[in-house]
């Protein structure tokens, strides 16, 4: 009997090293896209984000990701209600006696930590979907575009 249930298609490019310096576009969305994480203020001034108890710990875990990650620099970021963005940039680095983490990897320690957290916090089902969403940043009009993107968000969200 055939599977009749359609197959997901995966998110990564096939054959790409996820762990090879570069400049990664991250978008990790919460659990049904639940507004969890923040609330963007409406008014005549620019949008103004104020974080929720579980944005403070989901920022906190964010920033920390340098500690765990030498390599890693956290460029530009945006904690909206239901996603946050932010650019990782991957530092070249010499090879030790482990693998070097991708980021999937980053990814998924940092939804791990932050989940726990705001667990312990204030209890919660699941805070974040199972997958999230890169983008390959190539060059500086995309690193640009991008940087935009992250910076107009909030102002985005006013208009939904």
């Amino acid at each position: 009997m055939e599977n009749e249930f359609p197959q997901r298609k995966h998110p990564r490019l096939k054959h790409y090293d996820y762990g090879n310096a570069g400049i990664y576009f991250i978008t990790i969305c919460t659990h049904h896209k639940s507004c969890l994480l923040s609330t963007v203020g409406r008014g005549l001034a620019p949008a103004e984000i104020r974080l929720t108890e579980y944005g403070e710990i989901a920022e906190q875990q964010l920033l920390l990701l340098k500690k765990r990650y030498p390599f890693l620099n956290i460029d530009q970021y945006v904690i909206m209600p239901n996603h946050i963005h932010a650019i990782f940039i991957l530092e070249k680095q010499t090879a030790g006696a482990s693998p070097r983490p991708t980021v999937t990897d980053i990814v998924c320690a940092y939804k791990s930590l932050t989940t726990k957290f705001c667990k312990a916090a204030k209890p919660i089902d699941k805070l974040f979907q199972d997958s999230f969403y890169e983008h390959i940043i190539r060059n500086y009009n995309d690193y640009r575009e991008t940087v935009n993107y992250i910076r107009n968000n909030p102002l985005l969200w006013n208009h939904k």
